[in-house]
This record gives structure tokens, C-alpha cells and sequence, in this order.
């Protein structure tokens, strides 16, 4: 039995006409800065990847523009470009938002809450995953791994770290994105646009004051294994003893102490229990709806 074109879902109308060209003056700018990216590789067409981030830097996504452009100064078809481009999630293929919020919903960030934060955003936000609000200032997903398990659950703004968040404080944190207030990642540098983050994937400096000093790796808690493995004393676990007593050998309550931790630290939920959606009635952890229901 065979089906018609139209059955199969195949269109047989005319074919997409060529993407529109930059305007001269934002080319010879962008041909400007592919200059200067190709010449740190021995071989052009390993610029692909920073080169759709400086044009995604240019239009906040991935347009057939950019994509032309790419295969233009690096001799490719843009059958190679858009294979690159549709590839990789970093890649927008549609306008987004100011802000990506991207909402952790992997195995430990679920179990911890992510799950229910996910959901609660879209209710709040009146979007979808990989949905823009009306003004354009956030586009929420979800995403398979933040790489930062011990601080669970995690959502990132622009790829920046907000650690042990709950539904609540995810709330607000898109609220302020919204309203334009200060919004400060738990670590890291300062808090950008997507635009402004997408020119410095591109491999160019991030200028602003401070933010390159204000940049830093993992969290003390991440580091953990690392210092044991240097063979240096292990941090005093803050958790703290219920009412500030515990057990000895024998099973006799000692009166201890809780070791404070210093201003500085910033413990994982796992070893010093934060208010999370997992621990928080009024927002159980359970799995999220699926979209539509």
C-alpha cells in the first residue's frame, strides 16, 4: 500500500529561498571578529563552534543568516553548519529571552526537587519548556545535568549557578530576572545576558569590571574528594547534632558542640539541609506533570 506526499507529511511546494544577508556594516564587524577566532585554529573549520556563538551573540539565536555566514568565511555548505547548529542545546534555533533559565530535572536534582520547581515555574510563568515570556526577558527549559549534584537542586541563569533552590526562591529569582533587580549567582561571575554571554563562549573577554575576578570553580563541597586525595585533613562536617548533643561509642549522649562553619562556606544540601522542595510539605518533590495535562 502506498501513501501520498501529503499523508507522509512531505511538502512539494517551493523551496525556502536563501537567507537574508547581514547588513554591511554588522558583516564587516562579525567578518572582524571571525577573523580573529579562525587564526587560533590550525585548521578552519575547527572555529564552527565559537563561530555560532558570536552569531547567536549578535541576534540572541541561531538564525539561517548566521548560519550562512558561517559557511561562508569557513568554505563549508550550510548543511555542515546547520548539522553543528542542530547538534549542540547550547544553540538557540528561535528567539529566546534576556535570560535562559534552565531548571536541572536529572536524576538527583528531581529527586531533590527539581521536578517540582520546573513545574512551578511553568504555572508562574505561563510558559512551556523552551518557552519565552511575553517580554522577553526569560525562556525557561529543562535541562539533563547542571554538574553540580551536591548542591541539588540547581538552576542555572545564563549557565550561572543558583544552588539548593526550591520552588519559592526559583519563583523570585525569575521575578527579579523580570523586574530588571540585581539578581547574584551562588557562585561565580556576575550575572549577564545571554547575548552578552554568548560573545564570551565565542572565546572573547569578558570586560566588565570585576567579572573575571568574581569567577570561580566548583563549590567546597565539589571539592571534597579532591583534598582527601591530596592527602589534606578533611573538613569538619557542619552538620549540626539534633539539639546540639551526640553519641558516644557506647551510645551515651555527649554534649559536643556544633562546629559553625565560617562565613565563606557554602555546604551542599546533602551535608547541611537546606529548605528544599524535598523537605518542604507545602512543595513534595514529586515527579512534574507532563506538558499539557
Amino acid at each position: 500500500m502506498t501513501t501520498s506526499p501529503s499523508e507522509r507529511g512531505v511538502s512539494l511546494g517551493m523551496p525556502e529561498l536563501p537567507a537574508p544577508a547581514y547588513p554591511d556594516d554588522v558583516r564587516a564587524r562579525l567578518e572582524t571578529d571571525a577573523r580573529e577566532i579562525i587564526a587560533r585554529y590550525p585548521d578552519s573549520r575547527s572555529a564552527l563552534l565559537p563561530l555560532l556563538h558570536l552569531v547567536q551573540a549578535e541576534e540572541g539565536h541561531v538564525t539561517r543568516t548566521g548560519m550562512q555566514f558561517c559557511a561562508d568565511v569557513l568554505g563549508l555548505t550550510t548543511a555542515e553548519v546547520t548539522a553543528v547548529a542542530t547538534f549542540y542545546t547550547m544553540y538557540r534555533r528561535r528567539p529566546s529571552g534576556d535570560y535562559q533559565v534552565g531548571v536541572c530535572t536529572n536524576t538527583l536534582c528531581a529527586v531533590m526537587g527539581g521536578d517540582a520547581i520546573f513545574s512551578e515555574l511553568q504555572e508562574h510563568l505561563g510558559v512551556g519548556n523552551g518557552e519565552t515570556t511575553d517580554d522577553g526577558k526569560v525562556t525557561l527549559e529543562h535541562i539533563e545535568c547542571n554538574a553540580a549534584c551536591d548542591f541539588a537542586p540547581v538552576v542555572m541563569v545564563n549557565w550561572e549557578f543558583f544552588d539548593n533552590q526550591t520552588p519559592d526562591t526559583a519563583k523570585r529569582l525569575v521575578d527579579d530576572l523580570r523586574a530588571g533587580r540585581p539578581v547574584e549567582p551562588t557562585r561565580g561571575a556576575p550575572l549577564c545576558t545571554f547575548k552578552e554571554t554568548a560573545r564570551i563562549l565565542a572565546g572573547f573577554p569578558d570586560e566588565r569590571p570585576g567579572a573575571v575576578e568574581a569567577s570561580g570553580g566548583a563549590g567546597p563541597a565539589s571539592l571534597v574528594g579532591l583534598r582527601l586525595a591530596r592527602g589534606e585533613t578533611a573538613p569538619a562536617r557542619v552538620v549540626h547534632p539534633r539539639e546540639g548533643s551526640s553519641q558516644d561509642g557506647d551510645g551515651a549522649p555527649q554534649d559536643r558542640g556544633a562546629p559553625e562553619p565560617s562565613p565563606s562556606e557554602h555546604p551542599s544540601s546533602h551535608d547541611a539541609p537546606q529548605d528544599t522542595s524535598a523537605s518542604d510539605p507545602a512543595h513534595p518533590a514529586g515527579p512534574a506533570a507532563e506538558e499539557g495535562e
